[in-house]
């Protein structure tokens, strides 16, 4: 199943989409699994009802890996690949690890490798989230005519170590070239900043550290859910 189709699916019928991001380290907050296992933090996620994961693989800053990657997608949901991705070798292993779909960040990329990276995506059944932090990010990017735009509202090249808001969202949504479907990434800790995204044009929204730093995953998982009016 594509990661965007399963997206679109749940926009249909009226559904959000919490998309949860597994990541063993955050740069800003530390260990974030505690001991636990991914196994056993996606499979609560996804009995709290979430349709699809996203799973961090980056070494050095996030303490990722492949495994991680193939381990989620073994358990039947469409995965996306978070990474600094910079070459098509890397868009190769992505498919072969069995992930549906793989981050391509505007601002570690220059335009013509993007545009590359983008149609090697395609070519390989991926879908690709194409991923903006600023406006001048986002004109790149709607260039491109990607399904899935993702809005940081932190800074990638700071390692998500600034106080970025939803505001961000917010002041981008609006200049994103649909159909694509907006996705709202980090900063995201409450049903407050959920419905913020969601008013201001995003379509789903992908959230790591509240989920991992909450008591109960599955709990704080069904709580951003119930975000939609």
């Amino acid at each position: 199943m594509r990661f965007s189709s399963e997206l679109e699916k749940r926009k249909a019928a009226g559904l959000l989409t919490v998309i949860p991001d597994l990541k063993r380290k955050s740069p800003k907050e530390g260990d974030l699994f505690k001991g636990r296992e991914l196994r056993e933090l996606a499979e609560a996620l996804q009995d709290a009802g979430a349709p699809v994961l996203s799973v961090v693989t980056e070494a050095r800053h996030f303490e990722g890996s492949l495994t991680m990657l193939k381990e989620a997608a073994a358990m039947g949901l469409p995965v996306l690949r978070k990474d600094f991705i910079k070459t098509e070798r890397d868009i190769e292993e992505t498919a072969a690890a069995g992930a549906a779909a793989v981050l391509l960040i505007v601002s570690m990329l220059d335009e013509e490798t993007l545009a590359r990276l983008f149609a090697k995506c395609g070519s390989c059944g991926l879908d690709a989230l194409v991923e903006v932090h600023n406006a001048a990010e986002l004109e790149i990017a709607n260039r491109l005519g990607p399904k899935l735009m993702g809005i940081n509202n932190r800074d990638i090249l700071r390692l998500e170590k600034d106080n970025g808001t939803v505001t961000n969202t917010a002041a981008l949504a609006p200049l994103v070239k649909r159909p694509a479907l907006v996705i709202s990434e980090s900063a995201i800790n409450d049903r407050a900043d959920v419905q913020m995204a969601l008013a201001a044009g995003a379509d789903a929204v992908l959230v790591g550290t509240a989920l991992l730093q909450a008591a109960d995953t599955g709990a704080k998982y069904r709580e951003l859910q119930a975000a939609l009016p």
